[in-house]
Parts: structure tokens; C-alpha cells; sequence
């Protein structure tokens, strides 16, 4: 879910071509799950290998990551670790989502409505142990690196963002803002033409940056203060927030009142099953780790196409080609004319 905060901070576009030499530390669940979601039949079933395994992910994650790289840009995928208990009640609303999904994906398909079938399985989108592994491999064989957060993967981007060891924090959540990532980018991953669901209407998604300064310069709060609008609108460790409270007028509410605790008196039952403070050490304090050696190598041609042509059933020209663009843009890069001097 994420925080709602669409319609409260500015967004600047940007073009990926022009963050070549940036690092981006990617929420890597994230990413994947929009490719799990998108990279799908037009009957909504994800690509599969020949014993039945899911491949959606690896196909996003190899074409649109060697996009990024033949643009110069050095990507980081992070991933998720161990939940934090509070969220835990979101992590169950979502496979109740899934559950419910999956009974209309069904009847969908019985009365031969493609369309919904496809929007309805794609609401059905999980993740499976194998996948996040295949990923691991993946990202290894193409010579980027990947780091294991201890919890929230969004915390640990935002971290390592923080330290100077990216430049950007990227995931499709608000929610980076909250942990403290200086800069935030959107679209990375799924930029580019795509139609709306249950809609004959295709729009450009085009990445788009904000940046924590001017959002709080903007709204005239602190970063502590946004966290407290986080918490009042609904966020993944109290998904309910206060029914019906929008994020201006949450945003109003912290600016007259100054903190949560000071403004809740004024909103009409306005209840929290937990202790704000709880949620707020969350952002404020996540477990992150320091344990990470970031590198970038070049990639394994060989060892990709024997992982994904001989293993995964995926096409070996379109694997060549991918593979290509990776070398040719890291070897490009900044006038550097070799992948050792790009990777190195």
C-alpha cells in the first residue's frame, strides 16, 4: 500500500538518460512485483518456463535493468528482510486482496471477459521464494550488486542513500520519504507507454523525482512532522490511519496542532490500535545495516544465457541483445572506453 502522499510533494520529470554515472539503490521487491503484475499474457497468466515457474520477473528485471545500464546508470537492488510486527496486518489484508482476486480471476475467465482476467490476476500477484533467488542469480550474472536488508528494504535505500553510497532511492512508495531518502525516484522500472487498467487508454509514465528538502520546505514542516501526516493519512504499519482524512488536511491538522498526539483531540473519533511513537520509531529509527560491499563487474554473457536460454526457455537473440546494451553502455559512460574502467 504505502503512504498516500500523491497530491502533497512535488515531482520534477526527469529522463534516465539523463542519470547517467548515478547510483540507484532500487526497492527490489518492489520492482519485481511490477513486473510480476504487468509481464503477463492477455489472459493475465505470467510467462513460465517449461516446468511451470514463474519467469515475469526475470524478463523485467534483465530488459528494463540492461536499459538502465546502457544509459550509463549503476543500479543497487535491495531487498526486503524481516517484516516489522506492525506490519503484519497489512501483509494480511494484501493476501486477503489476493485470495479474493483469484475467485474473480476465475469467473472472469469462465465467461471468456479477457479484459478483467486480466486485470483481476494480476491483483493476484505474490511472491515465491524461488523468485527472489532466481533474481539473486540473476542480478550476480550481470555483474550488479544486491544488498540484503535486515527489514523494510525501502529503509535500507534510503540509508544508504543518506551515507552517500547512492545517489537515488527507487521504489513506486512514498514511503522512502519517510524513512529519510534525500531524493526519491519513481518510474525507474516500468517507465514508458502503458494502458490503464480496464481502460482502451494508454498513458506515458515518465520517471519523476522528489526530493525531501523541498517537500518540507514546501509544506512548511519538519522531516518529523511529515512522518506524523504519514501516520495520520495510513501507512503499511497502521494501513487504516483516520478513516476519511485526506493528506492536506492531515497536513493541516500537523502544522496547526505541531505534532499528532496534539492534533488528534481535534478529529473526530480519531483512534490508533497502537502507540503513534511505535510507528514513528519505525521511520525513525529502522533496523538498516552497514554489512554490504557494493560492485560492479561485467556481466557474464555465457553464464546468463545458460541461466536463461537453456534454464528459463527465454529467447538467446533477445538475451544477446540485452547483454549487448549492458556492455556498450557501461564501456560509453562519461567518454570511459572500457567495462573495466566503467565497472572497476
Amino acid at each position: 500500500m504505502g503512504v498516500n502522499f500523491r497530491d502533497l510533494v512535488l515531482k520534477t520529470v526527469v529522463k534516465l538518460e539523463d542519470l547517467g554515472g548515478k547510483v540507484i539503490a532500487i526497492d527490489a521487491y518492489n520492482a519485481i512485483y511490477q513486473f510480476l503484475a504487468i509481464i503477463r499474457q492477455p489472459d493475465g497468466t505470467p510467462l513460465k518456463d517449461s516446468s511451470g515457474k514463474v519467469t515475469s520477473h526475470l524478463s523485467g528485471l534483465l530488459y528494463r535493468t540492461s536499459n538502465l545500464v546502457e544509459m550509463g546508470i549503476k543500479p543497487i537492488y535491495v531487498f526486503d528482510g524481516v517484516a516489522p510486527v506492525l506490519k503484519h496486518q497489512e501483509i494480511e489484508r494484501r493476501r486477503q486482496v489476493k485470495v479474493e482476486a483469484a475467485v474473480h480471476y476465475e469467473k472472469a475467465i469462465a465467461r471468456g471477459d479477457m479484459v478483467k482476467a486480466r486485470m483481476f490476476a494480476q491483483a493476484t500477484t505474490s511472491m515465491k521464494d524461488y523468485m527472489k533467488d532466481d533474481s539473486q542469480k540473476l542480478l550476480e550474472l550481470m555483474g550488479l550488486p544486491w544488498v540484503q536488508a535486515p527489514s523494510e528494504g525501502e529503509a535500507q535505500a534510503a540509508h544508504m542513500t543518506r551515507k552517500g553510497d547512492a545517489d537515488y532511492c527507487a521504489s513506486q512508495d512514498y514511503d522512502s520519504l519517510l524513512f529519510g531518502a534525500p531524493k526519491l525516484l519513481r518510474n525507474v522500472t516500468i517507465s514508458g507507454r502503458r494502458k490503464l487498467p480496464s481502460k482502451n487508454v494508454y498513458i506515458d509514465i515518465v520517471p519523476e523525482v522528489m526530493e525531501l528538502a523541498k517537500v518540507l520546505q514546501e509544506c512548511q514542516i519538519t522531516y518529523e512532522q511529515l512522518i506524523d501526516v504519514g501516520i495520520l493519512i495510513g501507512t503499511d504499519f497502521n494501513p487504516d490511519g483516520i478513516k476519511g482524512l485526506g493528506p492536506k488536511t492531515a497536513l493541516k491538522l500537523i502544522k496547526e496542532h505541531g505534532t499528532l498526539e496534539n492534533a488528534l483531540p481535534h478529529i473526530k473519533n480519531a483512534t490508533f490500535p497502537v502507540e503513534p511513537q511505535q510507528i514513528r520509531d519505525i521511520f525513525l529509527h529502522p533496523q538498516i545495516s552497514d554489512n554490504y560491499k557494493l560492485e560492479w563487474k561485467e556481466p557474464n554473457a555465457d553464464g546468463i544465457i545458460d541461466f536463461l536460454v537453456r534454464q528459463k526457455d527465454f529467447s538467446e537473440d533477445r538475451i544477446k541483445k540485452a547483454v549487448e546494451r549492458m556492455q556498450a553502455g557501461a564501456a560509453k559512460q562519461k567518454g570511459k572506453t572500457t567495462l573495466e574502467k566503467w565497472f572497476g
